[in-house]
């Protein structure tokens, strides 16, 4: 992925409040534009049983000004009775003395919010439903309809349109819906062709096995030819049935930490647009070619999808710093991986899978070669408009994926979080009720694979 860093310390220091900011040395937006700017309290009654507690918590709301948008009590996790969740719209009343006075009549009281550098009991907001990902799937830094002066199609009127078109396709989707069906342009297919043709010719000797496994049942499922673009709804459709994982249409560049979040649900923020046609074998951002062609073959191998949730599901709740090391470690492997096998180096990485020249750089001897390690990969430098002078090497995905679990452990949070798949939400491990239902779980996942071992 070449993502330019064009005054790249004039927006971190300049940007406007509600502006993303771009995290240094990186790709990746340190916020996103938030224009609800609420938080969430999740609270309980001082005692199970009490009698009217709603409405004692909500005049304490009301008699400092405070504006609910939503309101919701449900059964507790962690204590016999019940709790309440509520989102309170920010910079409306005194916040601040709502809080200190409900603090003192509740039972436990966490705090959940975009703002969370404002408060440092907080923890920063993050998705707990699969839906949850509508609130901010539109935060993007750029590269919806927007185009910099230097980019390749900043001139071009038809290609601006069709930019637009594709952001507007993005910004309307909502989860649950069928991914929209695009009819791409001669041009736009003639731009895919090419760069399908020179990519082929390197993946046998160049990608990974798992991605040459892939990439045929693509050709055959959905579509991947020279002449035609997938549609983001047949190759989702095919890699939820292979591992889970989903394609979710986006603008352009999320936060890291709303991109890493995604991650955690099995959902891949995609782009549709295709680069332009001058420039084929060149991209200033995520395009559908890096997207399909990049990512998406990987996705559909069970090791690797599991270690791109373990990456996100760390994110969840965790501190600034800590969702910088985890997006450098995002670029190092999924982005920029090489992994050995049979004793020879391959790319994972779907910048290197999706970019002619660099995925024959990255194995010539040019560039320098480490070992992964999140805590060394974390936190390392890197530039983003030329080849990377550094790669990480990972043994295997499931190693790669272990290192990763416990450097997560490593992240200061005061619980700990499970994807549910069933209800593809997720579970905040933060009481001993909840410990000895997963336990429970474990127990029974024990006994089928001991019963399915004993028919062997």
């Amino acid at each position: 992925m070449d993502i330019q860093s064009r005054n790249q310390d004039q927006e971190l220091s300049t940007s406007p409040p509600d502006k993303p900011k771009l995290m240094q040395g990186g790709n990746y937006i340190r916020e996103g534009r938030d224009s609800a700017k609420s938080t969430w309290l999740l609270f309980s009654p001082q005692t199970p049983d009490e009698a009217g507690s709603l409405a004692k918590y909500l005049s304490i709301f009301s008699a400092h000004g405070v504006n609910l948008s939503h309101i919701e009590s449900r059964s507790s996790v962690r204590r016999p009775g019940y709790e309440f969740m509520v989102e309170c719209e920010h910079g409306m009343g005194d916040f601040g003395a709502a809080l200190e006075e409900l603090q003192k009549n509740v039972g436990y009281l966490n705090i959940i919010s975009r703002n969370y550098r404002d408060n440092r009991s907080a923890v920063p907001w993050f998705p707990r439903r699969i839906r949850d990902l509508d609130r901010f799937a539109n935060q993007i830094l750029s590269y919806g309809a927007e185009l910099d002066s230097d980019h390749p199609g900043f001139t071009d009127p038809e290609y601006r349109a069709r930019r637009k078109y594709f952001a507007d396709i993005a910004y309307n989707y909502k989860y649950g819906q069928p991914l929209p069906h695009v009819d791409y342009t001669k041009e736009e297919i003639a731009t895919w062709g090419a760069v399908f043709r020179k990519l082929v010719e390197l993946y046998p000797t160049h990608a990974c096995k798992e991605h040459n496994h892939v990439f045929p049942l693509l050709i055959e499922n959905c579509g991947y030819r020279e002449d035609n673009i997938p549609q983001l709804e047949d190759v989702s459709n095919f890699l939820k049935d292979c591992t889970g994982f989903t394609l979710r249409p986006v603008a352009g560049l999320l936060s890291s930490r709303d991109f890493l979040a995604g991650l955690a649900f099995r959902v891949f923020h995609s782009t549709q647009y295709i680069r332009h046609h001058s420039r084929p074998l060149y991209t200033p951002e995520p395009d559908v070619c890096h997207e399909l062609l990049g990512h998406a073959p990987l996705f559909a191998d069970p090791a690797f999808a599991q270690f791109s949730q373990e990456i996100g599901l760390a994110s969840l709740g965790a501190p600034d710093d800590y969702i910088e090391k985890l997006a450098t470690c995002f670029w190092f492997t999924v982005e920029f991986g090489l992994c050995r096998q049979d004793g020879n180096l391959k790319a994972f990485g779907a910048g290197l899978l999706s970019s002619f020249g660099e995925l024959q750089y990255c194995l010539s001897d040019k560039p320098e070669l480490k070992e992964f390690d999140p805590e060394v990969t974390g936190m390392t430098k890197y530039p983003i408009t030329e080849y990377q002078p550094v790669y990480f090497v990972a043994n295997s995905f499931e190693d790669a994926k272990e290192k990763m679990i416990k450097f997560a452990q490593t992240i200061p949070r005061d619980f700990g979080v499970r994807y549910n798949p069933y209800t593809q939400s997720i579970d905040i491990l933060d009481s001993s009720k909840q410990m000895k239902d997963l336990l429970r779980e474990v127990h029974q996942e024990m006994d089928l694979l001991l019963n399915a071992m004993e028919k062997l």
